[in-house]
């Protein structure tokens, strides 16, 4: 069985797709293209959590075989101390930092409204095994739709989700998707930037991206392990 890796864009794709050397093999689904490399077909989905779940949706959709998990992946804003620019987290839950209402007594999540949910849990052996490889800082990864910009709703998010450790776009739309489909699903994230004002200056983009190719190199066999096991069955079970 093979993995799923959906990214916001085409470098963060190329990134991933890096590790394994050559040209990937190219096969179109509806509305993107999957590149295969190594375990893994990796395509990007475009930015957001909309984006994100209707792109991961039609590719799982469109899988002549079922996919083992899908990886949620690319770069992200790292929550000062705790993942500094430069560094790999790996979300112990997925959480839709921005889903809810606001309200005279400050926000509300959706859950908190009685409907729906904002958060999902990778399988914790998964994230233990990516963890040990690569480095990687496991914690909560946030998914928000508007990207944190000021110091202000930094303290904001962390008083609400004190085991933050990175804010993203699209790890809740895929965890959905992959929901839906009954399939496992993983955030894995290289920081390029701290979460709170915007310094464009202070961005390391480029270093993000090698640090995202290093981590697939090493997140392979962690991968082929975990899909030739029964831990999928349980999983699902």
């Amino acid at each position: 069985m093979r993995v799923l890796v959906v990214t916001a864009v085409p470098a963060e794709r190329d990134a991933v797709t890096r590790a394994f050397g050559g040209d990937p093999e190219v096969r179109g689904v509806p509305g993107a293209e999957l590149h295969r490399a190594g375990p893994f077909d990796v395509l990007a989905g475009g930015a957001g959590p909309a984006a994100a779940a209707a792109a991961t949706a039609c590719a799982l959709a469109a899988a002549s075989a079922p996919y083992a998990a899908v990886v949620s992946a690319g770069i992200g804003g790292g929550f000062a101390p705790a993942a500094p620019v430069g560094s790999l987290v790996v979300a112990s839950s997925v959480v839709a930092a921005d889903l809810g209402a606001e309200t005279p007594d400050g926000f509300v999540p959706v859950t908190g409204l009685g409907f729906g949910r904002d958060t999902f849990l990778p399988p914790e052996a998964l994230v233990r095994d990516v963890a040990e490889a690569t480095g990687a800082l496991p914690g909560t990864v946030l998914t928000v739709s508007t990207v944190t910009g000021s110091a202000a709703r930094t303290a904001e998010l962390l008083a609400a989700h004190p085991g933050a450790v990175a804010e993203a776009m699209e790890g809740f739309g895929v965890a959905e998707a992959a929901a839906r489909f009954g399939v496992p699903a993983l955030e894995l994230r290289a920081v390029s930037n701290a979460v709170g004002p915007r310094d464009r200056a202070a961005w390391r983009i480029g270093d993000a991206l090698a640090a995202l190719t290093e981590a697939f190199g090493k997140t392979a066999p962690v991968v082929e392990s975990w899909t030739r096991h029964d831990r999928i069955d349980r999983y699902r079970d």
